[in-house]
């Protein structure tokens, strides 16, 4: 991914996003961005600039809107109810094709999916998403090789990671693809993630 460029992930933003699929990977990656001599920048962006909604009620204002965001490396694209009013407009899939023609890495977290596969960025390669969205999955791309058991699938330039707490996974993923594998586990030791299931 040297293109010459600083290293940019854009976080997109929008209403009734899961507020995990957004600050889990957002704690990571700007963790990451803090410490790393790479200096990636971290940036989210919501369709217009404006703040948004998430589907439990935390308000969140960008960094930028769609128009101002620039190139980017890496699109992180969450889940929530709020894909689903997004994955029936031709207009924002129209947008996320555009995102994929110039983005060299796409990243999806729980029901983001979703709409990557109504974009058409799904057909014929494996994916994962959130464990109760498998059936719409595969309604939205037949074709989709889905994985019910991973917590992310990479599949080169696009990855995309189970439900909720999965994009913690994928984006520390996302470092050790990025930088390396001890960068990853700096990260997991600064954020201090060492899930250890109470039940």
């Amino acid at each position: 991914m040297a293109t010459g460029r600083p290293l940019r992930v854009g976080i997109f933003v929008f209403d009734d996003a899961e507020e995990l699929d957004v600050v889990g990977p957002y704690e990571v990656l700007a963790w990451w961005a803090a410490h790393s001599p790479l200096r990636p920048e971290v940036v989210t962006f919501s369709p217009d600039g404006n703040g948004v909604r998430c589907s439990k009620g935390l308000r969140l204002v960008p960094d930028l809107g769609g128009d101002d965001v620039g190139p980017l490396h890496v699109l992180v694209y969450p889940g929530g109810k709020g894909t689903r009013t997004l994955l029936r407009d031709p207009e924002h899939l129209d947008w996320v094709r555009a995102m994929r023609a110039s983005t060299p890495l796409m990243t999806s977290v729980c029901t983001g999916a979703l709409v990557y596969a109504a974009a058409g960025l799904l057909a014929g390669r494996p994916a994962t998403t959130h464990w109760g969205s498998f059936d719409e999955l595969a309604t939205l791309e037949p074709t989709v090789l889905a994985d019910t058991d991973a917590r992310f699938v990479d599949d080169g330039d696009v990855i995309t990671s189970a439900g909720v707490s999965a994009g913690i996974d994928m984006a520390l993923h996302l470092v050790a693809r990025l930088e390396s594998v001890d960068a990853a586990r700096t990260v997991r030791r600064g954020i201090q993630y060492d899930p250890a299931p109470p039940v």
